[in-house]
């Protein structure tokens, strides 16, 4: 599997987007396509970037009950995006009708990963507001061992917690990684973060990265450095 850099297109508009990928000429970055966008524009956005010869991470994080979430997957899969995701939390018998969901009638169907902890959450929040006992690592990695017998083909973790993943599910189970900053970049709402170099070094398989590229004065270098310092 080869490693790539997602770009995190977080913008509230279809003319943003749009404006934003033309800078990328003939390169068709892997782009990541979040709630606001959604909301926003609706499925012919997603249509639109995937005409244009993009790879698309359709990123809404579903979480209800099973049938709710197969029925979603199902109106998601004629999408024809690469890549969708679920919140682990929503436990085994969920992801597996959300598996259901979004096969084809044909036996096709995008990569299904699972949100394990938001990069945002850090152990004391998980603790005293989630009322998880468990440490932050081992709840990740039991989100992650669920989803795994469940039949998906990763999850959304931070890189810092890439290599128990691959330790316990094996390489062939992916981790798609949010919380990459470059060394010299804010952290924005980010607490679990590293850098490009580092998440490789962790053993990521997708790195996703936002505002440093999206909101960088010249957002083709920043995506070129990106993709240098972690695909090489």
């Amino acid at each position: 599997m080869g490693k790539d850099v997602i770009i995190a297109c977080d913008f509230p508009s279809r003319e943003e987007t749009l404006g934003f990928l033309a800078k990328f000429k003939d390169n068709k970055p892997f782009v990541k396509i979040g709630m606001e966008l959604f909301y926003a524009e609706g499925p012919s956005i997603v249509r639109e970037i995937k005409e244009r010869g993009h790879k698309i991470f359709l990123d809404l994080k579903l979480h209800d009950i099973p049938n709710t979430v197969k029925k979603a997957m199902n109106v998601l899969s004629r999408l024809d995006v690469d890549m969708t995701n679920l919140h682990a939390a929503g436990a085994s018998e969920m992801m597996k009708y959300a598996l259901e969901g979004l096969t084809r009638p044909d036996g096709t169907r995008p990569l299904l990963i699972a949100v394990t902890q938001l990069t945002s959450t850090g152990e004391e929040r998980m603790r005293d507001e989630l009322l998880i006992s468990a440490s932050l690592p081992e709840t990740v990695l039991s989100y992650a061992k669920n989803a795994q017998r469940s039949g998906l083909d990763g999850v959304v973790c931070s890189p810092l917690e890439s290599p128990v993943i691959h330790e316990n599910c094996g390489k062939d189970f992916i981790t798609v990684t949010p919380g990459v900053r470059f060394a010299d970049s804010e952290k924005g709402d980010q607490v679990r973060v590293t850098t490009p170099e580092r998440a490789k070094e962790l053993g990521s398989d997708y790195i996703v990265v936002g505002r440093p590229i999206t909101a960088a004065e010249d957002p083709v270098a920043a995506y070129e450095k990106a993709m240098k310092a972690f695909v090489g």
